[in-house]
């Protein structure tokens, strides 16, 4: 019972704050820590501070690619492919994110190209939601198709000593991820209301500063409008820093390794992530010079720093929150999967969406689920439901893509859980099931 009375004040804090807006999604969830800290007794975990950290150094770099023009190159040249048919960035957007986080093993990498897909699809009269939200929740389930994302890493460790490898969990986790997203796409292409259409964004643009903001970065990027080496220079560096990451994320051996002699390990992917993308921003601003009041003043910049502040308010809350009942949730869990193995999906779900780390919920489950003797293809075909981060909207790439939205069409529905990543989400997680047993029961 106590359990649940603070998760109600987790949600309360969450439904206040988004409908506050702007960095009230954060700072509520200051007042929540304070509830369950001084009024429960539960001890604040260690603030997400690597989180914080990928998102100011990627905005960084975007912020001074805005300032210097890439932002607007960038948009023109993805204007110019999508004129054709539009329609397909409901495609396109989530294959980028999802092949971004296979290479790098985290999703986080969906930071740098999340501004891109906003614009472009609010310039082509699309909504931004459809987009947005398939590109988010490709990125949480391309972890389970990485080789060197952490869940998988220890998945494989549990699973080795009964003779499956790597290269068969992949056969499964792959083409089931690709499969599930690729239909929900389908669906989602459809979600929603045209822009022309959407009450919502049509009131906006009666805002005379908006509609003159939105006039102003049309004029910036007109077709007949040439573009600046600079803007060129900025947007290659930047693009370069990504590719970077990825291959770092694929190739850990291409990372400096640190440690005792025996147990050397690679830099982490967030380290690297902070350390690329900040040398990206430092370049930009040396070499295109920007005006330096441009790049704190741009969209950019204002969106990923509030970003920030949700995630350090949110996230916050919502681990201490987890850790302080960890051992009751874990028990909860075991319970499940004891009283049936084709529960195990519905067990990895929650305590996903509980503890908001899929390496965790790896950790938790698998094993417990191997001494149950849940067979293999049940672990192996179900694996795709440790990706229940969309279910509470407190992620970080959910709350960034929301605030890049300019449209409104992406947020946190008046009930919290109707919002925009709901329906993406379990229909991918739906479909990537099927597919997910379909392919484990085949292959093993």
């Amino acid at each position: 019972m106590l359990f649940f009375i603070q998760f109600l004040i987790v949600l309360f804090c969450i439904l206040v704050g988004a409908q506050v807006g702007g960095i009230g999604l954060g700072v509520f969830g200051g007042i929540g820590l304070a509830v369950l800290t001084f009024g429960f007794g539960l001890q604040p975990t260690s603030p997400p501070i690597d989180v914080m950290l990928m998102i100011m150094a990627v905005i960084s770099a975007a912020a001074a690619m805005q300032a210097s023009g890439g932002l607007d190159y960038m948009i023109k040249i993805a204007t110019r492919i999508l004129r054709r048919n539009p329609k397909h960035i409901t495609f396109i957007a989530p294959a980028v994110t999802y092949l971004f986080t296979v290479l790098a093993g985290t999703g986080h990498v969906a930071y740098s190209v999340l501004p891109v897909i906003a614009e472009v699809s609010r310039r082509n009269g699309i909504r931004p939601e459809r987009p947005l939200s398939m590109a988010v929740i490709a990125s949480q389930f391309a972890i389970i198709a990485s080789p060197i994302a952490a869940a998988v890493t220890a998945t494989v460790t549990y699973l080795e000593p009964q003779s499956i490898h790597l290269g068969t969990i992949l056969m499964v986790t792959v083409p089931s991820t690709i499969l599930g997203i690729g239909l929900a796409c389908v669906f989602v292409n459809k979600m929603g209301k045209e822009l022309k259409d959407d009450p919502a964004y049509q009131k906006r643009l009666q805002d005379p500063e908006y509609a003159a903001s939105l006039q102003q970065e049309e004029q910036s990027t007109a077709e007949d409008t040439p573009t600046s080496s600079t803007a060129k220079i900025s947007l290659a560096i930047f693009l370069l820093a990504a590719v970077i990451v990825v291959i770092m994320g694929a190739i850990p051996s291409l990372r400096p390794t640190f440690g005792e002699v025996g147990k050397m390990k690679p830099l982490g992917m967030a380290h690297t992530i902070e350390i690329v993308m900040l040398s990206a921003g430092a370049l930009i601003l040396l070499i295109c010079k920007p005006d330096n009041h441009a790049v704190t003043k741009g969209a950019v910049f204002h969106a990923g720093m509030r970003a920030v502040i949700a995630v350090f308010g949110i996230a916050w809350l919502g681990d201490t929150l987890m850790q302080g009942h960890l051992d009751m949730v874990k028990e909860t869990m075991s319970g499940l999967v004891q009283t049936a193995p084709w529960t195990f999906a519905f067990a990895l779900f929650v305590l996903s969406v509980l503890v908001n780390s899929q390496g965790a919920t790896v950790a938790t489950l698998f094993p417990v689920a191997i001494q149950l003797g849940v067979p293999a293809p049940i672990i192996i075909g179900t694996f795709v439901a440790v990706n229940g981060y969309f279910f509470i909207p407190n992620y970080g790439p959910i709350i960034a893509s929301i605030d890049f939205d300019t449209t409104g069409t992406t947020k946190i529905g008046k009930y919290i859980f109707n919002h925009s990543f709901m329906i993406p989400g379990l229909l991918s997680m739906a479909f990537s099931l099927v597919f997910g047993l379909l392919f484990a029961n085949m292959l093993l």
